[in-house]
């Protein structure tokens, strides 16, 4: 690296090592942070306690209080004057309601260098049932502009960067990445007595599986599986063989080592082009094999019968999903090609060096 920042500063939406998109876009980076002997700080906008409550109904002081805390410490940092930072590095937004105050005041008048993170199509309105009383202060205009004042804008795949590329040219591409040395480290063994279909993702994206659930349902009639669901919510859906694990990042590769099998549905939908394919990257990664929608990323990731399927009616999910289930050897076989996969594409290593190059002064990026 040339020309290292001495410091960075972290703005992120959630408290460490609870949301995906933050723990494996920042987070799994910043050991690498270390090693290079840079310095940081990473400032969350909710704390735990904000977080516990904030995707379950009701308990609106709780949450009004702690989206208020958040903007406190916003403010306190801003009117610090930053001092001594290089880089203020954002992932997704500074906070969560409102016009960008913070990105504008960070970039236009304290003059700090914007490295602007993003994973969704998050300028595409889309809150939760729960919260639907804050969409419209949501702001999703905005990115647009922190495209624009950002220094350089980091997006997850090809659809994203090409979004960021309409209002800045300093775009990289920095895939959702995992840890396959110290996180997702190890191989499925397929030769198990039980055989477990599963999903994994956050209550946001459970309603993709309805399109898959009668599939499942038919299929359970002519095999014994059980389906899981590894999520922060349970499913509302039923099964003959349906089991329910509480997502913790404890057990996080334990758990998702019981599968067999992964799927993961989306709509085609500008919204879900936008989506990074982290599913089946944590799928591959452990020699899972996938079956997937034919949506964005997915279409890169999925190589069509060498480390899973690309599916689009309900048809051939049946077929996918019949063959994996029957076929032991195929299953190792493309479980082992997703992790050669994931270790040259989307693994921390392969990508280190690139996320280190975002804190080079003199770098110049482009789609």
């Amino acid at each position: 690296m040339k020309d290292k920042a001495a410091h960075i500063l972290f703005l992120v939406p959630y408290p460490m090592k609870h949301a995906p998109s933050q723990r494996f876009r920042v987070e799994l980076f910043l050991p690498e942070l270390d090693k290079a002997g840079i310095t940081y700080k990473v400032q969350s906008f909710l704390d735990e306690q904000t977080w516990d409550v904030l995707y379950k109904g009701g308990g609106i002081i709780s949450k009004v209080w702690g989206v208020t805390k958040g903007f406190a410490r916003r403010w306190k940092m801003v009117l610090s004057g930053l001092s001594g930072y290089d880089f203020v590095f954002i992932h997704r937004e500074a906070a969560p309601l409102g016009p960008p105050v913070f990105e504008w005041i960070i970039s236009k008048v304290l003059r700090k260098k914007i490295i602007y993170d993003f994973d969704d199509a998050i300028w595409i309105p889309n809150t939760s049932k729960e919260n639907k009383l804050v969409s419209w202060i949501k702001a999703f205009w905005k990115v647009k502009y922190i495209c624009k004042w950002a220094h350089k804008v980091v997006g997850g795949n090809d659809y994203l960067c090409g979004y960021a590329h309409s209002f800045n040219k300093q775009v990289v591409k920095i895939p959702t990445c995992v840890d396959t040395v110290n996180g997702h480290n190890r191989l499925k063994d397929q030769h198990t007595d039980k055989m477990i279909v599963g999903w994994t993702g956050s209550h946001s994206t459970m309603k993709f599986l309805d399109e898959i659930v009668p599939v499942l349902g038919e299929l359970q009639t002519k095999y014994d599986f059980e389906f899981v669901v590894i999520s922060n919510t349970p499913p509302a859906f039923e099964l003959r063989s349906l089991r329910f694990i509480p997502w913790k990042e404890e057990t996080e590769t334990e758990d998702l080592l019981q599968l067999n099998i992964g799927v993961m549905p989306l709509e085609k939908d500008p919204w879900c082009e936008g989506k990074c394919g982290f599913k089946l990257i944590q799928y591959l990664s452990l020699g899972i094999p996938a079956v997937a929608s034919p949506v964005g990323v997915n279409i890169v990731i999925i190589e069509q019968e060498k480390n899973g399927f690309l599916c689009e009616t309900k048809e051939e999910w049946g077929r996918a999903l019949s063959f994996l289930i029957e076929q032991e050897q195929s299953r190792f076989q493309m479980g082992k090609a997703g992790r050669d996969t994931i270790e040259k594409e989307y693994s921390i290593r392969s990508q280190a060096e690139k996320f280190l190059s975002l804190f080079d002064s003199d770098t110049e990026w482009s789609k």
